[in-house]
């Protein structure tokens, strides 16, 4: 099988092609994830999240050179907000990548086709693919959107949470429960007004957690405060590493949840939609003769009879 020895010789156009069979062919994944899965879960996940402007691009970009320096091999999965027109991912992020890009990291967009739980069907095969070719870490960019916080958390080893002071929301984001998810928060842009200010906040709502997360102040555009920063993700790296096994346990519990869940609601869609039962009760419903809650019911027990 040609792909499978190129993946595992890292080709790019390989795994440009594993993962688009990934996305977008079904029968074709059933057939790839056999080949590839006994190989997964050895590399460690790192998950960047924050709001748009946050800066996690750019501090994502000097992270990935400074990981090649020390001798890991680094890719990053973009997760972007999907174009409504085209239904494909908004590439800005490896435009603002090129450097890392450049020494050598591989780096995809994927979009995520606004849908909740395709981040998590996408990514993680995505991830599986990558751990084939061997790249180690894995870093994902997320677009902060709430949902996809709560998916990126199920499937990363460590969560960095990216503020700056300029994002406006950052303050209310912090409010919002995100201290839950962070196992870092960085103040990014540290060299911009308000900074000092931000990362006091975060301190405050955050430094108290049982979690116990690290909180830096960092600039990408300075370098300052980054070479801390890749030291302490080294050494939360290090220790998610010892606990890899566990965390892939409670991971693999959740995914294989997701499918069930997510075949079950196809084949209920497809059974309701070619029931005669809900073409009649839908017209009861339309022209008030029964409320949607007792004609669900009705449908329910005649669909769970099949």
């Amino acid at each position: 099988m040609t792909l499978i020895s190129d993946l595992k010789k890292a080709k790019r156009g390989a795994i440009a092609k594993a993962i688009t069979i990934f996305e977008n062919d079904e029968i074709e994944s059933r057939k790839l994830i056999k080949k590839i899965y006994k190989s997964s879960g050895k590399s460690i996940v790192i998950g960047f999240t924050g709001s748009a402007g946050a800066g996690k691009s750019s501090l994502i970009n000097k992270v990935a050179i400074q990981l090649k320096k020390m001798k890991m091999k680094p890719a990053i999965l973009a997760i972007d907000p999907t174009s409504h027109i085209s239904g494909g991912a908004i590439l800005g992020d490896r435009v603002r990548m090129t450097e890392s890009t450049d020494s050598g990291t591989y780096i995809r967009s994927i979009a995520s086709r606004g849908a909740t739980g395709a981040i998590s069907r996408s990514i993680r095969n995505s991830i599986r693919v990558l751990e084939y070719a061997g790249f180690n870490p894995i870093i994902i960019e997320s677009v902060g959107a709430g949902q996809t916080e709560v998916e990126i958390s199920n499937i990363a080893d460590i969560i960095i949470v990216v503020f700056n002071p300029h994002t406006g929301d950052s303050i209310q984001t912090i409010k919002a429960g995100i201290t839950e998810i962070g196992d870092m928060y960085i103040v990014n842009k540290s060299d911009l007004d308000g900074a000092g200010q931000l990362f006091q906040a975060v301190q405050d709502f955050i430094g108290s957690v049982e979690k116990n997360p690290i909180i830096l102040k960092v600039s990408s555009k300075t370098g300052k405060g980054m070479t801390e920063f890749v030291k302490e993700l080294n050494t939360s790296m290090k220790k998610k590493k010892k606990g890899k096994k566990q965390k892939e346990s409670e991971m693999l519990a959740i995914e294989l949840n997701d499918i069930i869940l997510n075949t079950i609601n196809q084949k209920i869609s497809s059974m309701i939609t070619s029931s005669k039962s809900y073409s009649t009760y839908l017209k009861k419903v339309q022209g008030k003769k029964i409320d949607p809650f007792e004609a669900s019911d009705k449908i329910s027990k005649e669909l769970l009879r099949k």
